[in-house]
């Protein structure tokens, strides 16, 4: 070997060297960035387009049932004229008229009920500005409401809950429509933001809301509020505590809205304190446990909107939407540490405009809306456990499949 030819072979050995220590050390740095998660990826596809030249307004609310049917309600008075040309008088344009507030989607993404909004013959009151969609264990609908009321139609503000049978046959008005602000009220709400289920317990619980200031737990079978609380388990007081200040003490109240209370399998409530700004948690007899801030510096509409949790039987994982900083947190419901966060704002698939509410399907997929101008439901399908960005993923597009080897060209004979 001559003299030239030994220190090629040695330059090769030590560039191959220093890339395989470049390389280890990438994967390193790779690894320590990723943490083992549920992994989604935004299902463009679904739902699939409306029937009748329909258009969703605000869509306000989703719930699965149990055939993992999801069910959405949306405002269906807050599409603008230019989106429902088509049901002035005389028509405008070929497209579009409202949808009826309540649509019912097969898993596969089909419209296959829609019902819903103000009786014919008055036999009940229809909120105005309906909040929330839930399904229970009989698969009955419950729906809540957040308007202040309608002076032009002199109806009072949103104070009662709604209960349909599965396919919108109404059952029965829970508290008394109309009623003023009033958190140590059994007879009536403050207009409820959501409502969620302890089956085994047969209690329902009213995040209550818009204009009360507290958690209300009632008996499903009678309508009757048997419990309530506020923040840290006080009593409520419905006193103004102006707005949100990240710089100073976190107040001893709920501020407006009261968003969501979610009951977990092993016995406690997660409360949505939207403008605070955080995750209050406590026992289902409303002691308090803990709280968790989530982007604290956030001003206005707050970052906690909605919560829903992993399917798996320890629940393990809490997914959090923030509608103001348009993403969906994968948390550890145990320790309430963000685990990894996925979306962004904007009209494309897998990103939102004020994501609203969140609901997960038997398989563990998730489903959100959008409020203000956002005006959807999107799918994102559960893609089992694996390793994701430590931090913020981004948008959750599907990945595609290689393509297949273009085929050698043959020679003519």
């Amino acid at each position: 070997m001559t003299r030239r030819t030994l220190f090629s072979t040695l330059g090769i050995a030590a560039l191959l060297g220093a890339l395989i220590t470049t390389e280890r050390t990438l994967d390193a740095r790779l690894k320590a960035d990723s943490v083992t998660a549920p992994r989604f990826e935004v299902d463009p596809m679904w739902p699939k387009p409306l029937p009748n030249k329909w258009v969703l307004g605000n869509v306000i609310g989703v719930g699965v049932d149990a055939r993992d049917h999801v069910f959405i309600v949306h405002r269906s008075d807050t599409p603008d004229s230019n989106e429902t040309a088509a049901a002035s008088t005389p028509p405008k344009g070929e497209c579009c008229v409202a949808a009826p507030p309540v649509i019912e989607f097969d898993p596969a993404g089909n419209v296959v009920a829609a019902w819903g909004g103000p009786p014919s013959d008055k036999s009940y009151v229809w909120p105005t500005s309906n909040h929330g969609i839930a399904v229970d264990d009989q698969g009955n609908i419950w729906i809540g409401g957040n308007g202040g009321g309608a002076p032009a139609t002199g109806q009072g503000p949103d104070s009662h809950i709604l209960q349909f049978t599965h396919d919108g046959k109404y059952l029965r008005t829970i508290g008394m429509p109309n009623q003023p602000t009033n958190s140590a009220a059994t007879n009536h709400f403050g207009r409820v933001a959501k409502i969620s289920f302890d089956f085994k317990a047969q209690e329902a619980y009213a995040a209550d809301g818009y204009a009360n200031h507290r958690v209300a737990v009632l008996d499903m079978k009678t309508g009757a509020v048997k419990r309530f609380w506020g923040a840290y388990g006080n009593v409520p007081s419905d006193s103004n505590f102006g707005p949100y200040n990240p710089d100073a003490p976190l107040i001893p109240q709920f501020r407006t809205p009261v968003h969501c209370a979610e009951p977990s399998n092993d016995g406690f409530v997660y409360v949505c304190d939207r403008p605070n700004d955080r995750i209050q948690v406590f026992e289902k007899g409303g002691k308090f446990v803990k709280e968790r801030q989530i982007a604290p510096r956030t001003l206005g509409d707050g970052s906690v909107w909605d919560i829903a949790f992993s399917r798996d039987a320890a629940q393990k994982y809490l997914y959090l939407a923030d509608g103001k900083n348009e993403k969906v947190y994968v948390m550890d419901r145990s320790s309430l540490e963000v685990v990894t966060s996925f979306g962004g704002g904007g009209r494309q698939p897998g990103q939102w405009f004020a994501v609203h509410s969140i609901a997960t399907d038997s398989r563990g997929n998730i489903f959100t809306t959008e409020t203000y101008e956002g005006k959807r439901v999107q799918k994102f399908t559960y893609k089992g456990m694996g390793r994701v960005t430590s931090g913020h993923q981004g948008v959750v597009w599907p990945t595609r499949a290689a393509p297949p080897p273009t085929p050698p060209a043959t020679k003519r004979p």
